[in-house]
């Protein structure tokens, strides 16, 4: 492109020198003659290497860019169409920032100590909450060393931090692209699959950092079941590691949601504050799922689906059935007491429903449930749904509520307490989900084991980003 140096671009933008270049489209820096500022000018021509998505892509990052004011990103300044002697095509022209990359101090030999690694965590996690709460939610997508400006020092100061190049960029409305964008060695697991939601951009932050720490790119940084191995690299505090760990955990299961819990979690001064954070009930790292659990999880941004199967005959049933059995021989024997041949049939009829009802039925049910019965429960965007089913046929009514109302998640363990006749009634140990003043029960009638359900509670306090209590 050396016949485009110096050409002057919609009678305004004089091009000086080449910035960067990218499959199909280039970065130039120019001047422009109207009031003598540096700006940033992006071109995509229709070349040989030209695609539609390319096109999307690069309207997506005009639209955006037009949509944000945020001292930290470039600024939206014109988009025209262009005609130079290669071709057609299309510029976009942003402010200038007069910055090095991240990867260019690291490549002239600066290092980063922990205290100014935080600080640029800090600065970051910012810039990324700021559009992960836009409405829509922008999601950079390539987040990076290279995309990332830094300043010079300024007294205690690693210097201002500035995010760039959002030609990548993807929010909710354009959410149904498979379009594959990204680096190799930022881009977390989901993002290969075309997918990508503000976790993403969390799993980029962490990779980044490590790269400042390590001076070595992720890719090239030794690798067990997805996860980047680092910690023999660094000289970092263990939090400040196990905190790097979590926002690079490859499952978006395990690794933080937010960029806001992210700043609280790394604004925690010790290991063990963090432990009794409300954001990690269990410990620093999410539990994993209980091995041997036959429970299934379906997890993504839109939708949250829990399938409890029947757990069989375990200690638990046992003594169900145990009781079920001792409070049927007590009810004969109440009946038996009585002189049923002094009764008139009515009498009679009205006492054996009575037997039939509170002695089988209830307990019948509930021990049938328990053995064939698996639980539903499914949240979307708009509601929350609860239902028993066997065999695949709904055994019971559904409870249901909007998603909006939900307001709390209860974890009670398995306890005791005295009825007004002095009994000792036991509680199961289960998962509460109150909407309103509905109760979404799991894990009732020993369905579940301590493991399962701690590991439950916590994917839902996740995924509905509220505390367990």
């Amino acid at each position: 492109m050396g016949e485009l140096m110096v050409q002057v671009l919609h009678d305004r933008y004089r091009i000086q020198s080449l910035l960067g270049r990218q499959t199909g489209r280039r970065t130039f820096l120019a001047s422009d003659l109207q009031t003598g500022l540096s700006v940033v000018v992006k071109l995509l021509l229709f070349g040989p290497d030209f695609t539609w998505d390319d096109l999307k892509l690069f309207e997506r990052e005009a639209e955006v860019l037009k949509s944000l004011d945020h001292p930290a990103i470039p600024q939206y300044l014109d988009y025209f169409e262009v005609e130079t002697k290669r071709g057609k095509g299309f510029a976009l022209v942003q402010s200038h920032i007069e910055a090095r990359s991240l990867q260019d101090w690291v490549q002239s030999g600066r290092t980063f100590s922990e205290s100014e690694l935080k600080i640029i965590a800090k600065e970051l996690l910012g810039i990324l909450d700021y559009l992960h709460h836009r409405q829509p939610a922008v999601v950079h997508r390539d987040l990076k060393p290279s995309n990332i400006l830094l300043g010079d020092r300024t007294g205690n100061s690693p210097g201002q931090v500035y995010l760039i190049d959002f030609g990548s960029v993807q929010t909710a409305v354009h959410g149904g692209t498979r379009t594959i964008v990204g680096t190799y060695g930022y881009m977390p697991p989901e993002q290969f699959g075309g997918q990508s939601i503000p976790a993403s951009d969390l799993y980029a932050l962490g990779a980044t950092l490590i790269y400042l720490v390590t001076g070595q790119h992720p890719d090239q940084l030794p690798q067990r079941e997805m996860r980047i191995l680092f910690e023999d690299k660094v000289n970092l505090n263990p939090t400040l590691i196990d905190w790097l760990k979590w926002l690079t955990e490859p499952s978006t299961d395990l690794r933080l949601k937010s960029a806001r819990q992210a700043l609280e979690a790394l604004e925690k001064p010790t290991l063990k504050a963090l432990e009794k954070s409300t954001l990690l009930p269990s410990g620093l790292a999410t539990l994993a799922k209980p091995i041997g659990s036959k429970v299934q999880v379906t997890n993504t941004p839109q939708t949250l689906e829990i399938l409890i199967p029947p757990r069989g005959f375990h200690n638990g049933l046992k003594a169900s059935i145990g009781a079920i059995a001792l409070r049927a021989w007590v009810g004969l024997m109440i009946i038996s007491s009585m002189n049923i041949a002094t009764w008139d049939f009515g009498w009679f009829f009205a006492a054996a429903l009575i037997f039939h009802l509170y002695f089988c039925i209830a307990p019948i049910r509930s021990l049938f449930l328990a053995l064939f019965g698996t639980v539903r429960l499914r949240i979307t965007q708009s509601e929350i749904f609860l239902t028993y089913e066997v065999l695949g046929l709904r055994f019971s009514r559904s409870l249901t509520a909007p998603r909006q109302t939900i307001v709390k998640i209860e974890l009670t363990r398995r306890s005791y307490e005295r009825d007004s006749d002095g009994n000792n009634i036991a509680l199961p140990a289960q998962i509460n989900i109150w909407a309103g003043a509905k109760k979404f029960p799991l894990g009732n009638v020993d369905r579940l084991t301590a493991p399962e359900l701690d590991w439950l509670a916590e994917i839902l306090s996740d995924w509905l980003n509220l505390p367990i209590t």
